[in-house]
């Protein structure tokens, strides 16, 4: 029988700073837009609070708001970029609110479907789900690599995202606590709450504010030799959440 060696993880999950489309309340999706100025300084003042926990590693979406949020709370590290982690395509909607919306009836029809419905032109649920997947296993096969490196050294690193990358990141989350991929092969388990504790809107969060959560990862010996190394995925990983708490 192998031995294995467990490494501690532990994931700083961030949402970017306010900008002013937030402020206005509307779906920011693939607009490029910077940070307000109350959107700095609020992160500022957060990183004065130490709110934000040190971190060897980060990881960051593409976009310039995340990437200058990065740059305020870890200013000395570089980001790893996740190009799957972009915000959710909003299509048609994109950059609208509720009041310039609310009488759309394709709108309503999403609201009736608990935001199940693909936006028009745009993403469903579903399938933004499984885009932010494929980035987290992007990112936990750079953090297997690091762990390889200095086995029993614990590993932490920051994520820098967007509202809904983290909404469908934590209930990914729920998934594999439970034992099961948020992705098979030919698409998501049916139903998407069959698995997971919350709801996906459970876990909305606030511009600066997100999740620290202490991760078990599964160290192999075929890893650690660097051996059979396959194409990085979480399927049949069983990722143990040790704790999660909200920043």
């Amino acid at each position: 029988m192998r031995n294995r060696t467990e490494a501690q993880v532990t994931l700083v999950f961030i949402r970017h700073g306010e900008t002013a489309a937030n402020r206005e309340h509307r779906y920011l999706g693939s607009t490029e837009e910077p940070l307000s100025q109350e959107g700095i300084m609020t992160l500022v003042s957060y990183k004065k609070q130490k709110r934000y926990p040190d971190v060897e590693y980060l990881f960051s979406s593409p976009m310039k708001r995340c990437l200058e949020t990065a740059e305020i709370i870890y200013p000395h590290l570089r980001p790893v970029i996740i190009p799957e982690w972009t915000e959710m395509d909003f299509g048609e909607f994109e950059y609208r609110n509720y009041e310039e919306l609310k009488d759309d009836m394709r709108y309503q029809a999403w609201i009736d479907s608990g935001g199940t419905l693909a936006f028009p032109g745009g993403e469903s649920r579903d399938a933004f789900v499984l885009r932010c997947e494929r980035g987290f296993a992007r990112m936990w096969g750079e953090l297997r690599r690091a762990a390889e490196r200095c086995p029993g050294k614990p590993v932490s690193a920051g994520i820098i995202v967007h509202g809904g990358t983290i909404m469908a990141l934590m209930s990914l989350y729920d998934y594999l606590q439970s034992g099961v991929s948020a992705c098979c092969r030919n698409g998501l388990q049916d139903g998407f709450r069959a698995f997971g504790q919350k709801d996906y809107f459970d876990y909305q969060v606030a511009n600066g504010r997100g999740y620290v959560c202490c991760v078990g990862m599964d160290i192999k010996p075929e890893y650690l030799r660097g051996e059979d190394r396959q194409e990085e995925s979480l399927w049949g990983e069983k990722i143990q959440i040790r704790e999660v708490e909200t920043l």
